[in-house]
């Protein structure tokens, strides 16, 4: 058990992999958060908030054992997920005039980091102040990727409890990068059944629209008269993957959750342009049911690499990729 400034920590064994490789599980607990992060995958195995009563809840989907996650990995839940989030088209890019074949895992296309991601790696961790950080390198063409990237994750907890996640990298060759956390969101418990219904707002005034297959069309959607318009407050429904393009990212919460039963309000703050709303429509029982949880993905836009007009997700030498979000947690 250690201490940071604020932050009670605590490590412990977790499980071993197929490989032989073991797996710890790191707990941060402060000011009413209980936080626990896994170093397989970075995942959020849990967070734990109290409601307007005082008692703590579970408000984040998450799995009890190593075996579980190996077994459900499509839901990527709590996962950080890369190299690159959400999909790129045709598995393919184009980079400084050499075109970069990716791995396939969705039909044609790449989606978030490809067969063996960042999700499904054993990251390092060491403790530092007020939480935890994780670290691996990524070798220069895996899942298709050009360059060897070196990159860290700090998972820390503010004063008032405050979840924050910081990403840096670095490579040592042209590459794309697209960090998020994959975390689904019941505020009302976990084990509650759906999410929906929960009041969300957004602040974003356009979304990326989407074809079939769930790539950007290129446009840019204003979101006024649509069921896409969540900058007043409004419960959520289902049918939601959907890329928003955030207002003003980092100058003040791009999203806040809110259920009014147990009173918890979940804030999310960030530096990224983006925010993917999943309502996990297509969840089958197993182990939870449709719309069980709500993601906030922040991150740059889908296919960005293969869309000019997107902000650009290219990270060179001697650049650093600095991406910070933090998930805020009160009561009303």
């Amino acid at each position: 058990m250690g201490t940071g400034s604020g932050t009670a920590l605590r490590t412990e064994e977790f499980g071993t992999l197929a490989d032989g490789a073991v797996v710890h599980r790191w707990t941060l607990e402060r000011d009413g958060t209980r936080v626990r992060v896994l170093t397989y995958g970075g995942i959020v195995q849990s967070v734990e908030v109290p409601g307007r009563d005082g008692v703590r809840a579970g408000v984040a989907l998450g799995l009890p054992d190593l075996a579980g996650y190996e077994t459900y990995s499509g839901p990527y839940f709590g996962a950080l997920v890369g190299r690159y989030a959400n999909r790129i088209g045709g598995a393919c890019f184009e980079l400084d005039g050499q075109t970069h074949r990716v791995t396939r895992n969705e039909g044609r296309n790449h989606v978030h980091g490809g067969a063996r991601g960042f999700d499904k790696r054993v990251w390092q961790a060491r403790e530092v102040t007020d939480g935890v950080r994780l670290s691996l390198v990524s070798e220069d063409g895996e899942e298709g990727f050009p360059g060897r990237l070196t990159v860290s994750a700090t998972y820390t907890l503010d004063e008032g409890g405050a979840l924050r996640i910081a990403y840096r990298a670095t490579t040592d060759a042209p590459t794309v990068l697209n960090l998020t956390n994959h975390t689904y969101w019941n505020l009302a418990g976990g084990d509650s059944g759906t999410a929906l219904g929960q009041v969300l707002r957004i602040t974003a005034g356009q979304i990326t629209p989407a074809d079939a297959e769930s790539l950007p069309t290129g446009e840019f959607l204003p979101v006024d008269g649509t069921r896409f318009d969540f900058r007043e407050p409004k419960p959520v429904g289902a049918g939601y993957d959907h890329n928003f393009v955030l207002d003003g990212a980092g100058s003040g919460p791009a999203a806040e959750l809110y259920d009014a039963v147990s009173g918890r309000v979940l804030t999310v703050t960030t530096t990224e342009p983006g925010m993917q709303l999943y309502t996990a429509d297509h969840f089958d029982g197993r182990p939870f049911g449709p719309c069980a949880g709500i993601a906030l993905e922040t991150q740059h836009f889908p296919d960005s690499p293969n869309r000019p007009e997107f902000p650009s997700t290219v990270l060179r030498p001697g650049g650093e990729y600095v991406s910070t979000t933090v998930y805020g947690f009160a009561v009303r």
